[in-house]
C-alpha cells in the first residue's frame, strides 16, 4: 500500500511541478520517485533474504538487505547531482512558479508521505525498511519545505526560493543517502556492529570463562539484525580439568542476555590441543 501511494504521490508532483515551473516541486518528485524504489527494492530485499541457508549459500542470502540499501542510497546521490545543476540554472535566471497550482499539490505530498510514514512505521531496525522509512521521513520534510517556500513567494514573488529549497532537498537526501551507505559499508567489510563494544566482550569472555587468553575473536554482521561470533577461548590447563561444554554454555548465555549475540562458534583449547610452545594453546595474542 506504502509504495501504491508514493507512485501517486510521484505523479502528480511530476506533472504538478512541470505545469506549475517549480524545481522544487520536480525536486520533491524526484525524491518521491527515489521513496519507490526504496520501498519496492525493501521489499524485494527482504523476501530475497528469508531464503533459508543451504550447504552452498550458508547464511542464505542474507546480505541482499544491504545491497538494496546501498542501491537506494546511490539513487537518492543520483537525484541530488540532478537537482544541484538544476538548481544552478534556476538561481541564475529565475522562473516564474504558478503557486496556485504548486501548493495544492505539495499539500497532497506531504499528506500522502505521512500517511506513508504511519503505514511503514518507525520501530523496524532491518536496514533496507530504515532506508525506506527515512527516504519518506526527508521527504516530507522537504515538503513542508516546499509549501513554505510557496507560500512566501505567494506575497513576496521571491522565485529564487524555488532553487534554495531545491537545494536544501538535496542537502536533505546527502544526509539521508551519508548514514545509509555508512551502516552498509560496516556490514559488508564485516566491521563490528557499531553498537558492540568489542573489548567489553572480550574481557566479559574471559570472566565468565576463567579463561587465560581469548583470541581469534571476530564480530560482525551479515544483515542489519544479526551478529555473528567466532574465537578461541584458551584456558592453558590439563584436558582434564576443562569442562568444554560448560564454558561454551556459560559464554553463550552471557553474549544473549549482555550483548544480543546469539549466532557464535566458539572453540576451547586446553592440554595439548595445538601443540604450540609449552601449552596447548593455538595463539596466545587476543
Amino acid at each position: 500500500m506504502t509504495i501504491f501511494f508514493n507512485l501517486i504521490i510521484t505523479g502528480v508532483e511530476f506533472i504538478g511541478g512541470i505545469l506549475s515551473g517549480s524545481l522544487a516541486l520536480l525536486s520533491d518528485a524526484a525524491h518521491n520517485l527515489s521513496d519507490v524504489l526504496a520501498l519496492i527494492f525493501g521489499y524485494l530485499g527482504e523476501r530475497v533474504s528469508e531464503r533459508k541457508p543451504d550447504l552452498e549459500y550458508s547464511f542464505g542470502l542474507k546480505r541482499f538487505e544491504v545491497i538494496t540499501a546501498v542501491v537506494n542510497a546511490l539513487a537518492l546521490c543520483g537525484v541530488g547531482i540532478f537537482i544541484v545543476y538544476e538548481a544552478f540554472l534556476r538561481w541564475r535566471n529565475p522562473v516564474e512558479v504558478n503557486l496556485g497550482l504548486m501548493l495544492p499539490i505539495a499539500l497532497v505530498g506531504l499528506a500522502g508521505n505521512v500517511l506513508s510514514i504511519l503505514v511503514l512505521g518507525r520501530g523496524d531496525k532491518r536496514l533496507n525498511v530504515r532506508a525506506a522509512f527515512m527516504h519518506l521521513l526527508y521527504d516530507a520534510v522537504s515538503s513542508v519545505a516546499v509549501i513554505i517556500s510557496g507560500i512566501v513567494m505567494l506575497y513576496t514573488h521571491a522565485y529564487w526560493l524555488d532553487a534554495l529549497v531545491s537545494i536544501f532537498i538535496v542537502v536533505l537526501i546527502g544526509v539521508s543517502s551519508f548514514d545509509i551507505l555508512l551502516d552498509a559499508m560496516r556490514i559488508i567489510l564485516q566491521v563490528a556492529p557499531k553498537h558492540i563494544d568489542t573489548q567489553s566482550v572480550f574481557e566479559r569472555i574471559v570472566d565468565t570463562s576463567g579463561a587465560d587468553n581469548v583470541h581469534g575473536l571476530h564480530i560482525w554482521s551479515v544483515s542489519s539484525s544479526e551478529v555473528f561470533l567466532s574465537c578461541h577461548i584458551c584456558m592453558n590447563r590439563d584436558s582434564a580439568e576443562v569442562d568444554a561444554d560448560r564454558i561454551i554454555r556459560d559464554v553463550n548465555a552471557m553474549l544473549a542476555e549482555q550483548f544480543g549475540i546469539t549466532h557464535t562458534t566458539i572453540q576451547v583449547e586446553a592440554g595439548d590441543f595445538c601443540l604450540v610452545g609449552d601449552n596447548g594453546c593455538c595463539n596466545k595474542e587476543p
